[in-house]
């Protein structure tokens, strides 16, 4: 695994587990809605991240990443608007998400 992908790895899970604490504070109704999203969401960025970091040819998977985690911004942006998280927990989460996508688009710039 190269080294990105392994650093990028450590900061994904690191937000998975800030991620399972805040989407079990969502409201019922959402448990199963935004909250799932937001779970499967960080799963296929892991499954990216592994992927990406055994392929030879990286751009398209990277590219496929970069999308993901803008997925996830905007579920967590979500999040915040009908005011599942507060303003502290937006911010904290959003700086870990923020981190994550400034290591893929360093990676994505290394490998172009």
């Amino acid at each position: 695994m190269a080294i990105e992908g392994l650093k990028l790895l450590t900061k994904i899970e690191e937000v998975e587990r800030y991620s399972h604490v805040a989407v079990q504070q969502f409201p019922k109704s959402e448990k199963y809605a935004l909250a799932l999203q937001i779970r499967e969401t960080l799963s296929e960025i892991i499954h990216i991240t592994i992927r990406c970091a055994k392929r030879y040819y990286k751009k398209t998977t990277l590219q496929d990443l970069d999308i993901e985690i803008e997925y996830l911004r905007t579920l967590i942006r979500k999040s915040y608007a009908l005011k599942y998280i507060n303003c502290h927990k937006y911010e904290v989460w959003s700086f870990q998400v923020n981190e994550i996508g400034k290591i893929t688009g360093g990676w994505l710039k290394s490998v172009t």
